[in-house]
């Protein structure tokens, strides 16, 4: 069934309920002992009923196997959508560091700026990658003058490791604190361009590095800016403005994307991007009282016809405009295509070499489930449904012209990798998402093109109609009107649709609506 675009819930995700500690045996007889004295007091029936309540949903939920979501695709199911503008080491916008050691340990009822140094050095190297080394021999503090390039919102970070337990101002305003022990919290700043302002950085124990970095946070299209400055998916951040990860749902990555963590940013490429996971685990998450786990297995640059063509898929022929007819690849075929009436030239790659080493890997992890997840131990698990975003390799960006091959047969091999996902993993009524291409909102999309072919097919899969043994069970989410243009993106990348973090969000958040919705 295609799945309506429904404008993005902003609020809060709703409260998680309690989970009931009584979950063993043991506890069960410890509350058991109390039932004649209940009944004594004439408060058993209360009792009973709320016990009742609790034990039909609330022990469930607590004992209940995890929901496992298995996403899949290409490299932007990977996750390319920038968190910030980048950052960069402290360099030479830093003016005349002066580094002031005072005596003792660091002591916050004392004013430093008042007291009279027992060193005072001259830093003729500062930030980079080999800045000057400190003395040590008590409290360290650089103080000096900084001037941007760029007028922009910066945030700042004094330090790698320890040197992160630091307090530093920016322009008389404090923009990080870290204590011992404890989170940072820091604040962003508005510098202008080539306007120096002082900088300060006072250091709360000896490990002090000087190697600090910087980034602009107002970056058109990252997370940082659509979060923080345009007010956008508030559930990201706790109440210090920091990305708070979810308690109840749990990232792991195989293959690329690899973060093994609570849902949180950096579960895309790298730490510093996000995939369509983000905003599909707090959909689903919001929707479960049990736990839940995303586990994603992708792989960039990758097609569905070759690629990550699934088990069973035979060859067929196709005849170029040409004229000239290929035979095409089926699932372990050595060759992608050849021409008919002569002999495959074998590579060391097969049609589905990436389907079997994701899907491997996925299934690795789930054998050995209470070993990678000891915190849900000899709880087991369940498939709780399949969600792919992919496309672009067989053509998905290709606005003109004719079809390929590769589009031409998307259809037959979506569905055929619906049917055999489920199969392998045994959950022949798993729900299963399917996200469209969406690549420049579709726009110059000519028909018969290989864009537009593909996108007929990824929304064909969830129509009841033309796909009678998928109804009721598969969804596709039209990804178009998410896409944003590259001015108000990070960068100028089309086929990553621009690394606009804004893009990923909306598709996670639509994939994840469109599975509640298939599970209600």
């Amino acid at each position: 069934m295609p799945f309506p675009i429904l404008k993005p819930e902003l609020g809060k995700p709703r409260p998680r309920k309690p989970h009931l500690v009584m979950t063993n045996k043991k506890s069960a007889h410890e509350a058991a002992s109390f039932i004649p004295s209940m009944k004594a007091r004439g408060i058993f029936p209360l009792f009973a009923a709320a016990m009742v309540l609790l034990t039909g949903e609330e022990l469930h939920a607590a004992e209940a196997p995890v929901k496992v979501y298995i996403l899949a695709g290409q490299s932007n199911m990977v996750g390319i959508g920038q968190v910030s503008g980048g950052s960069r080491r402290w360099g030479d916008e830093f003016i005349d560091p002066v580094l002031s050691v005072y005596e003792g340990d660091y002591d916050p009822s004392k004013d430093y700026d008042e007291m009279t140094p027992i060193r005072t050095v001259k830093l003729e190297t500062f930030g980079g990658v080999s800045p000057q080394k400190y003395p040590g021999g008590g409290t360290q503090i650089v103080r000096g003058q900084l001037q941007v390039k760029e007028t922009g919102i910066y945030e700042f970070f004094p330090g790698l490791g320890d040197s992160r337990n630091a307090i530093m101002h920016v322009d008389g305003r404090e923009v990080w604190h870290q204590k011992p022990g404890e989170l940072a919290v820091q604040k962003s700043i508005k510098l202008d361009a080539d306007k120096e302002v002082s900088f300060k950085v006072t250091y709360l124990t000896d490990k002090a590095d000087g190697l600090g970095w910087f980034g602009r946070v107002d970056i058109p299209g990252t997370l940082k800016t659509v979060v923080n400055i345009e007010g956008k998916f508030p559930y990201l951040i706790d109440e210090k403005g920091r990305f708070a990860p979810r308690d109840d749902v749990w990232y792991k990555g195989v293959v690329t994307a690899t973060a093994h963590q609570w849902l949180n940013v950096g579960c895309g490429a790298n730490k510093e991007s996000i995939g369509p996971e983000l905003g599909f685990g707090h959909m689903v998450g919001n929707f479960h009282d049990e736990p839940v786990l995303l586990l994603k297995t992708s792989q960039g640059n990758r097609s569905l016809g070759w690629d990550f063509l699934p088990p069973g898929s035979e060859r067929f022929e196709h005849t170029e405009p040409d004229g000239t007819t290929y035979i095409y690849a089926g699932y372990k075929d050595r060759a992608g295509r050849w021409e008919k009436g002569t002999e495959p030239e074998e590579s060391s790659w097969y049609g589905g070499k990436q389907y079997d080493e994701c899907f491997d890997a996925a299934k690795e992890v789930l054998a050995n489930f209470d070993e990678k997840f000891p915190h849900w131990q000899d709880r087991g698990y369940e498939i709780a449904g399949f969600c792919w975003w992919q496309g672009h390799k067989d053509g998905g960006e290709a606005g003109e012209g004719e079809a390929g091959a590769h589009a031409i047969r998307y259809e037959q091999n979506l569905a055929r990798l619906i049917e055999v996902l489920r199969e392998e993993f045994k959950a022949p009524n798993a729900p299963f998402v399917v996200a469209t291409c969406g690549f420049n909102g579709g726009e110059g999309w000519e028909p018969g093109s290989s864009a537009r072919t593909i996108w007929n097919a990824q929304m064909a899969v969830g129509d009841s109609d033309k796909h009678p043994k998928l109804a009721g069970n598969v969804a596709s989410v039209d990804t178009r009107p998410f896409y944003r243009p590259p001015e108000q993106s990070p960068r100028n990348q089309s086929f990553h649709y621009h690394g606009n973090a804004e893009t990923y969000m909306l598709v996670g958040e639509a994939m994840g609506r469109a599975m509640v919705e298939m599970k209600r």
